[in-house]
């Protein structure tokens, strides 16, 4: 299907992944510390990767191209599609990247000029509670299509018993849908209230609309990660808990006698 979609402005030539990106096949994905700068590490957990968010700081999410076409980028945040404020579907409005480009996505889109600053806090007033959608907070996903070229016309076409084009793409079209089953939630107990995402201050991120066909129905790849406060991620086992260390001078005076 062609249709109009938003094409990034402020994108730059990819030069290295980050140690903290969640890398796919077609994009890698991360989530950077705004005020600091830094790319938050990755955690791996029964499949799943983690990240830990610290409650009032701002973040964005830089998407990387790791191929050499434009690509299509869906942006979900907490089950909330960060481009049209609806319940996240893999068939709605996203970014395009250009090739080998990369671009920090650092809130919800409000126009074609801002967006509402993204930023780890309370549950309650995460954006996806505040507009009663609280079922998801905690993930960001993005679905990446990659795009449609027309096959080049040749002098003698293939004999039509040798269909192996809609082979690949039925089956490639099959694997982000294994590739999602992934293992199933278990239930434990939280330290403290899980975080979610907040809609902030308005930042300038021009964006223009741009054509884009879909090579296929499905996304050619799915990437999920997952976040939450440090406190809940050591509790269910994501984050180790850091060990004490022996201190050499814990206090001063002298040698009392033993109780």
């Amino acid at each position: 299907m062609l249709r109009h979609t938003l094409s990034i402005l402020s994108a730059t030539l990819l030069i290295a992944c980050a140690g903290g990106a969640e890398a796919g096949r077609y994009a890698d994905v991360a989530v950077v510390n705004r005020t600091t700068g830094e790319t938050l590490p990755v955690y791996r957990h029964q499949g799943r990767y983690y990240v830990e968010g610290r409650a009032g700081d701002r973040y964005a999410i830089r998407l990387a191209n790791r191929s050499g076409a434009r690509i299509l980028t869906i942006l979900s945040v907490d089950g909330v599609n960060a481009v049209t404020g609806q319940n996240a579907a893999t068939d709605q409005d996203g970014y395009v990247l250009s090739a080998w480009s990369n671009a920090e996505i650092a809130g919800w889109r409000k126009d074609m000029d801002n967006v509402a600053a993204f930023y780890f806090t309370a549950l309650g007033d995460s954006y996806a509670a505040r507009t009663g959608r609280p079922d998801n907070v905690g993930v960001i996903g993005v679905a990446v299509y990659r795009e449609y070229v027309a096959p080049v016309p040749i002098a003698e076409p293939a004999p039509a018993r040798s269909d192996t084009w809609g082979d690949a793409a039925t089956q490639e079209s099959a694997a982000p849908a294994a590739a999602a089953a992934g293992p199933a939630r278990r239930a434990k107990a939280l330290a403290e209230e899980k975080i979610g995402t907040g809609h902030g201050e308005r930042l300038y991120a021009p964006t223009e609309t741009t054509e884009f066909r879909r090579a296929s129905q499905a996304p050619a790849e799915i990437i999920r990660i997952y976040y939450d406060s440090r406190a809940n991620l050591v509790a269910r086992g994501i984050i180790p808990s850091r060990p004490r260390v022996p201190q050499a001078f814990p206090g001063n005076g002298f040698v009392p006698d033993p109780s």
